[in-house]
């Protein structure tokens, strides 16, 4: 899928409950912090890293979201 960033960032866990792969900001941060989300390739644990234009996310096996 690919989210249209409207800011010069957003940061993890908001982008994952505005596209409603989580039910909460709570989930959000546990989805993070137990290293379900991979940043370009990289487990990615910090809830607030600020996600930029060109990047793709990987969410456990089967979510990839690019952010353009």
């Amino acid at each position: 899928m690919k989210f249209e960033l409207k800011d010069d960032y957003i940061e993890l866990f908001k982008l994952l409950k505005v596209l409603d792969l989580v039910d909460s900001g709570a989930h959000a941060k546990m989805v993070v912090a137990d290293g379900y989300v991979k940043r370009n390739g990289e487990v990615e644990t910090r809830k607030r890293a600020k996600i930029l234009k060109g990047d793709v996310l990987t969410v456990g096996d089967d979510v990839s979201i690019e952010v353009v």
